[in-house]
């Protein structure tokens, strides 16, 4: 076994001048960083009883008693969408100009070489935690100004942020929230493919998942391998890690070529 990388990432990664060649070779051009997240929920254990009533009082409060065991049930399927009660395992990184880029996962255990391991032109390194998997996000990040995400606004990006306060990990690109209507210096294709919401809920340009549009455009979808994001905890506890990696690279991948359709198609499109 491979010994584990020093976990003080808390020093001064920026310092260190360590620059990947897929974003070196891209600095010539205006390039975008195209990422997604995967997170799994956090043990149930690690919440004390005011957190856990907080957590499932809507349950609790249920005035029929067989229904709160499927709400609580419902309830601990979220956890993995919230910053407070789940960890980032995996975020997935490509230049949507070059289609090189680097999968950062958590694993506990990995052979020697699989860390820094070439699958084409993406690098897949483990991590020893998540406090190291962030870290080494933002070391890659603030060499972009610009991003390209699929509902990276209301969701990857509050979570890596909020992710990184809790376990303080310096965050080195603070404008991925700003304002709403632009696609710089965030591009959050469920966006523009909804118009910013313009049809509501029902309307012709109501929000689908990623793998509908994927296969309304003719893309392969990320979870043609029989893989989906539902199944990231169970992966996860059987320690099957670079399956996860490679399910978030899928993922990105099919987020880049949106991209480049919405762009060709509809990018300027007021």
């Amino acid at each position: 076994m491979r010994p584990r990388r020093s976990r003080s990432w808390k020093k001064s990664l920026a310092s260190s001048g360590w620059l990947p060649v897929w974003v070196a070779a891209s600095l010539a051009v205006v390039a975008k960083l195209v990422f997604d997240i995967e997170t799994s929920a956090l043990p149930l254990a690690q919440f004390d009883e005011a957190q856990q009533e907080y957590l499932f009082r809507e349950a609790l409060n249920l005035a029929e008693p067989e229904a709160r065991p499927k709400r609580h049930d419902e309830i601990l399927r979220q956890f993995n969408l919230w910053p407070f009660t789940a960890q980032v395992v995996c975020i997935a990184m490509l230049n949507a100009e070059s289609s090189r880029g680097k999968v950062l996962f958590v694993a506990e255990d990995f052979e020697e070489g699989e860390a820094g391991a070439e699958a084409g032109a993406v690098e897949f390194s483990a991590c020893a935690d998540e406090g190291e998997l962030l870290a080494e996000f933002w070391q890659v990040a603030r060499h972009y100004d610009s991003i390209v995400t699929f509902n990276g606004r209301g969701f990857d990006v509050p979570f890596v942020y909020l992710r990184s306060a809790l376990l303080n990990v310096p965050v080195t690109q603070k404008g991925w929230l700003g304002y709403r209507y632009q696609v710089e210096p965030h591009c959050d294709l469920i966006e523009q493919l909804t118009f910013y919401g313009v049809s509501g809920r029902d309307g012709a340009a109501r929000r689908f998942n990623l793998d509908f549009y994927c296969k309304a455009f003719g893309i392969e979808s990320p979870k043609s391998h029989g893989v989906s994001g539902m199944d990231i905890n169970q992966l996860l506890a059987e320690k099957r890690f670079r399956e996860i990696a490679e399910y978030c690279l899928r993922d990105v991948e099919a987020t880049v070529l949106l991209y480049k359709i919405w762009k060709e198609r509809l990018g300027g499109v007021k």
